[in-house]
């Protein structure tokens, strides 16, 4: 592995997300599909592979019955439901994972950087998980390219990691949010490739 030390960190690739979850992303399942052929080829290539989860118990206004699709959204990922599973497309990239940060517990949480993971010694946060492992750089892949994952990417970059979304491994709502998400990540300095 030559450089820094690079990790992927495959964001929310989840039954709800996917195609008949309760907020199905078009391509979802074949994001997780090309994600797992990705770990495959490349696991080698990263320090550390990661995936972030929604997994809320009590999200409030998040969840409603009448969804503006911005701020609130149909119940989805609550916690040990087969909704918040991971999809098992992705199965062969969860092989590789080294830590699950869920997030959402009571909030929205769209970014991976608001997740935990446990620890032998209690719950620690992406960043910090990161830099315990010297991670310098990340890959951004999952659902959906215009809400999570490009939350999660901007917080990367935020928090001073040098972040690259690749596209070919993600799955976005619809095309003007992405189209927006992308030119929000680009601006912050997040390669796309």
């Amino acid at each position: 592995m030559a450089g820094s030390p690079r990790a992927l960190i495959i964001v929310d690739v989840q039954n709800d997300f996917c195609e008949g979850g309760s907020l199905a992303v078009s391509g979802g399942a074949e994001a997780a599909r090309r994600i797992s052929e990705h770990v495959a080829a490349h696991a080698s290539e990263y320090a550390a592979v990661v995936a972030t989860a929604d997994w809320h118990e009590d999200p409030g206004p998040h969840f409603s019955d009448e969804p503006d699709f911005v701020e609130s959204w149909p119940a989805h990922c609550r916690a040990g439901s087969d909704g918040a599973l991971f999809h098992p497309h992705a199965a062969g990239a969860l092989d590789a994972v080294d830590a699950v940060f869920r997030k959402g517990h009571h909030s929205a949480a769209y970014s991976g950087f608001e997740g935990l993971t446990v620890q032998p010694d209690g719950q620690v946060g992406l960043a910090a998980w990161l830099r315990g492992r010297d991670v310098e750089d990340v890959h951004v892949v999952g659902i959906a390219t215009d809400h999570c994952v490009r939350a999660t990417a901007l917080d990367a970059a935020t928090e001073g990691f040098a972040t690259t979304v690749l596209l070919d491994l993600t799955a976005g709502v619809a095309p003007e949010t992405t189209e927006r998400a992308l030119a929000q990540l680009r601006d912050a300095g997040v390669t796309l490739a």
